[in-house]
Parts: C-alpha cells; structure tokens; sequence
C-alpha cells in the first residue's frame, strides 16, 4: 500500500498534536501539590521545563514567582525575582569584595526543597553568564 505524501503529512501532524496535548497537560497531582503549597492560588500558569520539571508561574502579593513540582507532585523549589537594591547587605558586601568589576544581570530569591534558602545573583560575562548562590549572611552555597 502507498502512503502518498499528503497522507504521511496528515498523520504526522495528528501525531504531533497528539503527543503535545499529552506533554502539555499537568498531571491532578501537580496540581494538588501546588495548591497544597500555594492555598488560594487558583490561577497558576504551567509548562514543562527543559529539565521535566512542572513550573507554576503565579503572583503572590503583586510579585511573580516561579515554583518548581517532579512530576509525582513533590515540590522542588520557588523562586522570585527580586531588585539589586533587595539583596541582603551581607551578599552586597561579598559581591563586592568577590566580584567588583562584575555586573548584576539578575538577582532571585529562591527556596529549595534540597539547598534551603538563598539568592541566585547572575553576572554578565562572555559566553554565558556566570550563577553565583549566596546564603542570607553572605556565604557561598
């Protein structure tokens, strides 16, 4: 039997459609998890991340954050973007120390099921840029 190309085409784009429904749709006990951690959150946006992670994008308190469920539902981490001038002084002061002539690309606050608390603070430099974790008093994690 021949396959004419049309019809390879068609099947190939229902297949494709198909398996991104399927990729797309977040599993009932993400979702639990997420309301379980966020009560009263009822508008989260969710995607899978590169690395199979569930993201919820939602807004607590007029900020965005970001948090991060395995796909049985165990909560990994969140995270908030925060202003330069929102960085512990502590972290401001080992910055400076550390890394003078580095630029702040980005600065997050981020809780961990695994590392605990701490701030994520990107610097700009050739290539890609360079993820320093700092804990509250200053300490790199």
């Amino acid at each position: 039997m021949r396959i004419t190309i049309l019809s390879f085409l068609i099947l190939f784009i229902y297949t494709t459609a198909s398996c991104q429904e399927q990729s797309d749709k977040v599993p009932q006990v993400v979702l639990n998890a997420f309301q379980a951690k966020y009560p009263g959150e009822n508008d989260p946006d969710f995607e899978l991340d590169d690395h199979g992670y569930w993201e919820a994008h939602f807004k607590k308190d007029g900020e965005s954050y970001r948090a991060d469920f395995h796909a049985d539902g165990t909560w990994r981490e969140t995270e908030n973007s925060i202003k330069k001038s929102e960085i512990p002084k502590a972290i401001q002061d080992a910055i400076e120390k550390e890394y003078p002539d580095k630029k702040i690309t980005e600065a997050e606050h981020v809780i961990s099921a695994t590392q605990g608390e701490f701030y994520d603070i990107e610097f700009k430099q050739e290539g890609k840029n360079m993820d320093v974790m700092y804990r509250k008093d200053g300490t790199k994690v």
